[in-house]
Formats: C-alpha cells, structure tokens, sequence
C-alpha cells in the first residue's frame, strides 16, 4: 500500500514539474533570472520556516514527554541523605529504584558491597547501583502499593507502599501488614 502511494505521488509531481517548467520556456533571459532569485529566497525562507517548524515538534514533543512521566520518577535522598535513590518506571509499568550515589561510598578503602545480604552469594554485590525498591504498581493518583523495599544496613526485604507528596514520598516499610511498620521521608533530589 505504501509503495502505491509513493508511486502516485511521483507521479503527481511529474506532472507537476512539467506545469510548472512550461512558462519558463517562454520568458526572457532577465526574467528567467529575476524569478530564480525570487524563488532561492523563497527556498531559503522555506528551509528557515521547516526549521523552526522542526524545531517546535521537538520541543513539544520533549514537554509531552516529561509531562507523561510518573511524578516519583527521579532521583530521591533516603531519609538520612545517605544515599540517592533513582526510580524509574519498567516496560511491565513497575516501579523500581537502585541506589545511583552514596555519601560515603567506601569502607576500608573499597566500594561499600551488600555484607548484612542474608543470602552469603550475594554479599560481595556492590551498594552503588543495588536495587532497593522492586514491583511497586501504581494503585491511585498518589499512592504505590505491592512493591517491597530493601535495606542493606540489615539485609532485609519489607513490603512497602510509598505516598507520593509533592516533593517528598513517604516509604512504608512493614511485615505482614502496614498497620505494623515504620514510615520515613525521602526528599526529591534533583
């Protein structure tokens, strides 16, 4: 279907182009010239329209884009401002956070690595760039549910829900149910 259509539309122009060369044929050579500088200006104007043109789309569609976005997607302190968080939304419409900085980031001279992990395989991984939220799923307007939390000072993993406020989330880390938990403040970082 598509090559169709580029055919007729060659087409199209072809005849066009033959139209539009025709009253050329019968004009002086001054003339000729006049209108071929008229119509580089006219291209050049052409060109410099497209352009803004252009450049416009991609300004809207770079807005639409950061409009579309998730308000706790971005890079968020832990409570202590020990660490920055950075939450990302996955293609299965999860949420999901890895640690991106850490205030200090070595121990005896080395990377901070996971050494509370209850799993022994898994205590060499490095603190920068450890996931510590996984599966949250948007459940309102402001609220994330379902998705658990790790907190590699202990190296344990808790149900949490987080609350979207404005410049702040409030993480809810729990076990069993929320009533039995513990809430703390992340701040947004950028």
């Amino acid at each position: 279907m598509l090559f169709n259509q580029q055919i007729i539309n060659v087409f199209f122009l072809c005849v066009l182009c033959a139209f539009s060369v025709s009253p050329w044929l019968n004009l002086s050579h001054t003339k000729r010239r006049t209108l071929f500088l008229i119509n580089t200006e006219m291209t050049k104007l052409k060109r410099q329209f497209i352009g803004v043109v252009l450049f416009a789309l991609a300004l809207c569609s770079v807005t639409m884009a950061k409009a579309q976005s998730d308000p706790i997607e971005g890079l968020w302190y832990n409570d202590i401002k020990s660490a920055k968080i950075h939450i990302t939304k996955a293609a299965n419409g999860k949420f999901y956070g890895k640690v991106v900085w850490l205030k200090e980031p070595l121990k005896n001279g080395k990377p901070k690595v996971d050494e509370m992990n209850a799993d022994e395989k898994l205590r060499t991984r490095p603190r920068l760039g450890l996931q510590v939220l996984s599966d949250f799923v948007k459940d309102e307007d402001h609220k994330y549910t379902d998705g658990t939390i790790y907190d590699p000072i202990n190296g344990k993993t808790y149900s949490c829900n987080i609350t979207y406020k404005g410049s702040t989330l409030a993480i809810r880390g729990y076990i069993g149910i929320s009533l039995f938990g513990r809430t703390t403040t992340w701040s947004r970082a950028e």
